[in-house]
Protein backbone atom coordinates (compact mmCIF):
# COMPACT_ATOMS: atom_id res chain seq x y z
CA UNK A 1 0.00 0.00 0.00
CA UNK A 2 1.68 3.23 -0.72
CA UNK A 3 0.40 6.24 1.09
CA UNK A 4 2.49 9.17 -0.84
CA UNK A 5 2.40 10.61 1.96
CA UNK A 6 3.78 14.44 2.07
CA UNK A 7 5.01 15.84 5.78
CA UNK A 8 4.53 19.42 6.06
CA UNK A 9 5.96 22.05 9.01
CA UNK A 10 2.64 23.10 10.14
CA UNK A 11 3.71 24.97 13.37
CA UNK A 12 -0.52 25.66 13.77
CA UNK A 13 -2.54 28.50 12.34
CA UNK A 14 -3.19 31.47 13.55
CA UNK A 15 -6.39 32.65 14.72
CA UNK A 16 -6.95 35.01 11.57
CA UNK A 17 -6.62 31.80 9.53
CA UNK A 18 -9.45 30.13 11.21
CA UNK A 19 -11.59 33.16 11.61
CA UNK A 20 -11.15 33.65 7.54
CA UNK A 21 -12.35 29.91 7.13
CA UNK A 22 -15.40 29.93 9.75
CA UNK A 23 -16.62 33.16 7.82
CA UNK A 24 -16.58 32.11 4.78
CA UNK A 25 -18.16 28.53 5.97
CA UNK A 26 -20.77 30.03 7.74
CA UNK A 27 -21.62 32.87 5.10
CA UNK A 28 -22.08 30.07 2.27
CA UNK A 29 -23.67 27.47 4.19
CA UNK A 30 -27.16 29.47 5.13
CA UNK A 31 -27.44 29.73 0.96
CA UNK A 32 -26.80 26.22 -0.02
CA UNK A 33 -29.80 24.83 2.34
CA UNK A 34 -31.72 22.70 -0.27
CA UNK A 35 -29.35 22.55 -2.53
CA UNK A 36 -27.00 19.65 -3.68
CA UNK A 37 -23.80 21.30 -2.80
CA UNK A 38 -22.54 21.65 0.39
CA UNK A 39 -19.77 23.70 1.73
CA UNK A 40 -16.85 22.20 4.08
CA UNK A 41 -14.21 23.57 5.82
CA UNK A 42 -10.64 22.35 6.55
CA UNK A 43 -11.61 19.15 7.60
CA UNK A 44 -12.11 17.25 4.80
CA UNK A 45 -9.92 15.51 2.38
CA UNK A 46 -10.41 15.16 -1.52
CA UNK A 47 -7.68 12.10 -2.75
CA UNK A 48 -7.31 11.83 -6.80
CA UNK A 49 -5.06 10.55 -9.38
CA UNK A 50 -2.85 12.98 -11.48
CA UNK A 51 -2.29 12.74 -14.70
CA UNK A 52 1.20 10.84 -13.96
CA UNK A 53 -0.78 8.41 -11.98
CA UNK A 54 0.46 10.09 -8.82
CA UNK A 55 -2.14 9.63 -6.16
CA UNK A 56 -2.53 12.66 -3.99
CA UNK A 57 -4.57 13.69 -1.40
CA UNK A 58 -5.42 17.24 -0.36
CA UNK A 59 -7.39 19.24 2.46
CA UNK A 60 -8.14 22.75 1.49
CA UNK A 61 -9.66 25.41 3.76
CA UNK A 62 -12.46 25.50 2.51
CA UNK A 63 -14.56 23.54 -0.81
CA UNK A 64 -17.61 23.63 -2.30
CA UNK A 65 -18.87 20.23 -3.45
CA UNK A 66 -21.32 19.40 -5.32
CA UNK A 67 -20.93 15.66 -6.06
CA UNK A 68 -21.06 14.59 -2.09
CA UNK A 69 -22.44 11.02 -3.07
CA UNK A 70 -18.53 10.17 -4.76
CA UNK A 71 -16.63 9.52 -1.51
CA UNK A 72 -15.18 6.55 0.24
CA UNK A 73 -15.21 6.38 3.82
CA UNK A 74 -14.40 10.68 5.01
CA UNK A 75 -12.62 11.14 1.44
CA UNK A 76 -14.23 12.39 -1.24
CA UNK A 77 -12.65 11.19 -4.95
CA UNK A 78 -14.47 13.23 -7.26
CA UNK A 79 -13.69 17.40 -7.26
CA UNK A 80 -15.44 20.12 -5.81
CA UNK A 81 -16.69 22.96 -7.86
CA UNK A 82 -14.92 25.71 -5.74
CA UNK A 83 -11.93 25.66 -3.68
CA UNK A 84 -10.38 28.44 -0.97
CA UNK A 85 -6.92 28.49 0.79
CA UNK A 86 -6.09 30.79 3.62
CA UNK A 87 -2.11 31.73 3.28
CA UNK A 88 0.34 31.00 6.26
CA UNK A 89 4.17 31.21 6.44
CA UNK A 90 4.11 27.66 6.57
CA UNK A 91 1.68 27.13 3.60
CA UNK A 92 2.12 30.03 0.87
CA UNK A 93 4.53 28.41 -1.33
CA UNK A 94 2.93 24.81 -1.23
CA UNK A 95 -0.83 26.64 -1.74
CA UNK A 96 0.57 28.77 -4.67
CA UNK A 97 2.40 25.70 -6.43
CA UNK A 98 1.75 22.48 -6.17
CA UNK A 99 -1.51 22.32 -4.40
CA UNK A 100 -2.85 25.14 -7.34
CA UNK A 101 -1.66 22.63 -9.80
CA UNK A 102 -3.54 19.74 -8.55
CA UNK A 103 -6.72 21.66 -8.42
CA UNK A 104 -5.70 22.70 -12.23
CA UNK A 105 -5.77 18.98 -12.81
CA UNK A 106 -8.75 17.89 -11.38
CA UNK A 107 -10.28 20.75 -13.12
CA UNK A 108 -11.82 22.52 -10.55
CA UNK A 109 -14.06 25.80 -11.67
CA UNK A 110 -12.62 27.83 -9.39
CA UNK A 111 -9.44 28.82 -6.66
CA UNK A 112 -9.34 31.40 -3.97
CA UNK A 113 -6.27 32.53 -2.43
CA UNK A 114 -6.93 34.63 0.51
CA UNK A 115 -3.91 36.31 2.05
CA UNK A 116 -5.38 37.33 5.68
CA UNK A 117 -2.24 39.53 6.26
CA UNK A 118 -3.13 41.60 3.31
CA UNK A 119 -7.25 41.26 3.48
CA UNK A 120 -6.76 40.11 -0.31
CA UNK A 121 -8.60 37.48 -2.46
CA UNK A 122 -6.96 36.48 -5.86
CA UNK A 123 -9.80 34.68 -7.97
CA UNK A 124 -8.29 31.77 -10.38
CA UNK A 125 -10.90 31.25 -12.91
CA UNK A 126 -10.55 27.56 -14.73
CA UNK A 127 -10.85 27.93 -18.70
CA UNK A 128 -9.05 26.02 -21.68
CA UNK A 129 -6.32 27.45 -23.68
CA UNK A 130 -6.30 26.61 -27.40
CA UNK A 131 -4.74 23.22 -27.02
CA UNK A 132 -8.01 22.32 -24.63
CA UNK A 133 -5.48 22.11 -21.51
CA UNK A 134 -7.20 23.37 -18.20
CA UNK A 135 -5.70 27.03 -16.99
CA UNK A 136 -6.10 28.92 -14.19
CA UNK A 137 -6.45 32.58 -15.23
CA UNK A 138 -6.06 35.52 -12.32
CA UNK A 139 -9.75 36.66 -12.80
CA UNK A 140 -9.67 39.46 -10.16
CA UNK A 141 -7.71 40.54 -6.91
CA UNK A 142 -10.13 42.33 -4.53
CA UNK A 143 -8.98 44.25 -1.59
CA UNK A 144 -10.24 46.77 0.42
CA UNK A 145 -10.17 49.20 -2.92
CA UNK A 146 -12.45 47.03 -4.79
CA UNK A 147 -14.24 44.81 -2.20
CA UNK A 148 -17.94 45.40 -3.58
CA UNK A 149 -16.42 43.49 -5.99
CA UNK A 150 -16.02 40.10 -4.47
CA UNK A 151 -18.20 37.15 -5.28
CA UNK A 152 -18.05 33.89 -6.05
CA UNK A 153 -17.93 33.22 -10.00
CA UNK A 154 -19.18 29.88 -10.07
CA UNK A 155 -21.94 30.37 -7.85
CA UNK A 156 -23.38 33.79 -8.78
CA UNK A 157 -26.28 33.58 -6.75
CA UNK A 158 -23.99 33.00 -3.62
CA UNK A 159 -23.42 36.55 -1.88
CA UNK A 160 -20.14 37.21 0.98
CA UNK A 161 -18.90 40.59 0.98
CA UNK A 162 -15.55 41.06 1.66
CA UNK A 163 -16.49 42.66 4.86
CA UNK A 164 -18.05 39.12 5.97
CA UNK A 165 -15.02 37.50 4.89
CA UNK A 166 -12.65 39.55 7.04
CA UNK A 167 -15.05 39.95 9.77
CA UNK A 168 -13.06 39.96 13.42
CA UNK A 169 -9.72 39.40 11.80
CA UNK A 170 -7.29 41.82 13.59
CA UNK A 171 -4.54 43.00 11.93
Amino acid sequence: MDLNLQITDMAGARPEHSTVIVNFVSAVRKQLRNSTCYVFSDNVQYRWHTKNGEEKTVMPDASINCRVKSRRGNTFIDAPRFVMEVLSQSTEKFDRTEKKEIYREQEIDEYWIVDWQKKQVEIYNLDYDEEQNPQYYLWKVVSEENKEELKIVHFPNIAITFDELFEEVDL
